[in-house]
């Protein structure tokens, strides 16, 4: 599926659309590191890639985002072995959750381009200087028509601009880059990239806000609200928040809160738009084993001191359809609490 994707590049590159250069490497370990040094060299980096391939690079995910590389990175999600499997859910991108790179998911195949272009924009932002992954449901959307429109390389220049890197390597200037660091001075790089997360919120809002004035198209910054407020609000992120707002049209008082941005994670936002519901319907499609869902544990936490009844749904893993008839169950079991899973060993419901 991420194959897909740089054929096109590739195809963009050979006909002259695109200024680049491709890299053939020999595993995802080393696409991740050859992007490193890309970045290091004063470059942009794009790469794809999804499952298996991802866990490959994780070692040099923490290492890119440590140095302040910001690579734009798509995410082709697509569940984790074993049992074999190459369908969609979350379990990849949900697993890199702490690497340090900010996490976009998309909705559709427009959403997908258009947050690519958003991402250089963040990721290089001076307050930010972080790597960026576009994640999008494997198969659902990777190998989804519809019609997208793809802007002119004239229309894009104006609003990805010239790359200005912060920091780079050149024997005229010499730098150290990824460094030794001590236990006296570790935790102050740790603290600063805990800081540029955060500084991200406000940027990924502004550069949604900026790329809507531009092409007419925006989608929420952080978040997504449909209906709300309301007094049902299910909370989702991916393709399947497509399918929930069709449910909904059906349904009075039952609201959409689609999570755009899972880190850096919009707790203000959850917390606003949930303010007034009676019951948090969260979706997963991810499982955090010994615990719960990813995006419950972590609405759970941002919404601790609220009254509202908070139930995890598990779905759709390894690529099994979410159905309307599931966002149905979610509906009718709004207020159990705790984590359900959703079509499993027959049932419509279980715990």
């Amino acid at each position: 599926m991420e194959t897909l994707v740089v054929e096109r590049l590739a195809q963009f590159v050979n006909n002259g659309e695109l200024d680049a250069r491709m890299i053939k490497v020999e595993s995802e370990h080393s696409a991740c590191s050859a992007a490193f040094g890309a970045q290091a060299a004063g470059v942009r980096a794009f790469s794809a890639t999804n499952s298996q391939g991802l866990a490959l690079m994780n070692e040099i995910l923490y290492i890119m985002s440590g140095a302040r590389l910001p690579a734009v990175f798509g995410i082709v999600n697509r569940a984790m072995s074993s049992p074999i499997n190459i369908w969609c859910d979350h379990s990849d991108t949900m697993g890199c959750r702490d690497t340090g790179w900010i996490q976009l998911y998309c909705e559709s195949a427009q959403e997908i381009l258009d947050t690519t272009l958003q991402a250089f924009r963040i990721g290089e932002h001076k307050d930010v200087l972080l790597p960026v992954m576009v994640c999008f449901d494997g198969f659902i959307l990777s190998h989804l028509y519809e019609p997208v429109y793809i802007p002119t390389r004239t229309e894009v220049k104006p609003f990805v601009g010239k790359y200005r890197p912060h920091v780079k390597l050149d024997p005229d200037k010499p730098v150290t880059m990824g460094p030794v660091g001590m236990p006296d001075s570790y935790m102050e790089f740790k603290k600063q990239q805990a800081e540029a997360m955060e500084a991200a919120k406000k940027v990924i809002k502004d550069v949604d806000r900026e790329f809507k004035r531009r092409y007419g198209r925006g989608y929420g910054g952080l978040v997504e609200k449909v209906n709300i407020p309301a007094k049902t609000i299910i909370i989702a992120l991916g393709s399947v928040c497509g399918t929930i707002k069709e449910v909904i049209k059906k349904h009075k008082n039952i609201g959409l809160l689609r999570i755009r941005s899972f880190r850096p994670f919009p707790e203000k936002e959850v917390k606003k738009a949930c303010a007034k519901a009676e019951n948090i319907c969260v979706i997963d499609r991810a499982f955090s084993f010994g615990n719960h869902g990813p995006i419950f544990t972590e609405v759970n936490s941002a919404l601790r001191n609220c009254n509202a009844t908070i139930t995890g749904f598990i779905a759709g893993l390894g690529g099994r359809d979410i159905t309307p008839d599931d966002i149905e169950n979610v509906i009718k079991n709004a207020d159990e609490g705790g984590t359900l899973w959703l079509d499993v060993f027959g049932k419509g419901v279980s715990r």
